[in-house]
């Protein structure tokens, strides 16, 4: 886990969950955004991810684990006394999703990119062929392979992160499935997630989720104060596009909107 400190007075702290298979330093962008905008920003590599996936290429760590790290990462988040706000993209806002609706954290937002809900991008029939015998075959190993073109528009990100060592998309059988029961189960709450105001964004030209999914759960939940932006052209990775300083001012204006609403000074 790493913290990087506003400069000068922090409005609020922002706490980043990143998606599966990469890892935080794809955030290095836009947490130097929020940190000069005079946010506090917490974010750290989920168990398997990071460094460790270089020992360990293959994610077969329980996704208990990513909960148990995230509610770490969100305590620390809590010393500071100040709005606290989760971002999460792709898996990460999944699971974002989750913490707010299991746990009584003080959530002053909620932001969203590509949220998965939904996994277009498939694995090939292997998961078919091993569907409910993952006891017996749940060691297998597959290739999610979510490329890095599969993702960004921007050459300039491919060729920076073309032959990223942390990057990792082999999984098991058991993981993947693990991973299919719990978005489905995300998906499937229905007036019960907690009225926490969400900006959700989604890219039109998304290759890896079916983004009507996502529009059709915020659609079903009971939130009094939500924002739904769909963006033109774009890929799965928003911060990643060639368009991340426009909705970078998105997920900043979002914020600014709610200091307001709850009386804090921006």
């Amino acid at each position: 886990m790493w913290k990087w400190e506003a400069e000068g007075p922090a409005k609020a702290v922002i706490v980043i969950i990143h998606s599966a298979y990469e890892h935080h330093r794809r955030y290095a962008w836009l947490i130097e955004k929020l940190r000069v905008a005079g946010f506090h920003v917490i974010a750290g590599d989920l168990p398997g991810h990071g460094e460790a996936s270089k020992k360990h290429p293959v994610h077969e760590e329980s996704l208990k684990d990513y909960e148990q790290y995230i509610k770490m990462m969100i305590q620390e988040a809590t010393h500071y006394n100040l709005p606290l706000f989760l971002l999460g993209h792709g898996l990460g806002a999944t699971f974002a999703i989750h913490i707010v609706e299991k746990f009584k954290f003080e959530i002053a937002g909620l932001i969203l990119t590509s949220t998965w809900l939904h996994l277009k991008h498939q694995q090939s029939k292997m998961v078919a062929a091993f569907k409910g015998v993952s006891k017996i075959a749940g060691g297998v190993k597959m290739n999610h392979d979510i490329t890095i073109k599969q993702l960004s528009r921007s050459y300039e990100f491919y060729a920076e992160e073309k032959d990223d060592p942390y990057y990792h998309t082999m999984v098991t059988v058991r993981w993947y499935h693990e991973l299919q029961r719990f978005i489905k189960a995300i998906y499937q709450v229905e007036n019960r997630f907690k009225d926490v105001p969400v900006l959700m964004m989604n890219a039109k030209a998304d290759k890896i989720i079916d983004i009507g999914y996502n529009r059709q759960w915020l659609e079903k939940q009971k939130i009094s104060e939500y924002q739904y932006k769909e963006w033109d052209s774009c890929y799965h990775d928003l911060y990643q596009e060639p368009e991340r300083d426009l909705i970078y001012h998105y997920v900043e204006d979002f914020i600014s909107n709610r200091l307001r609403t709850i009386g804090y000074i921006v």
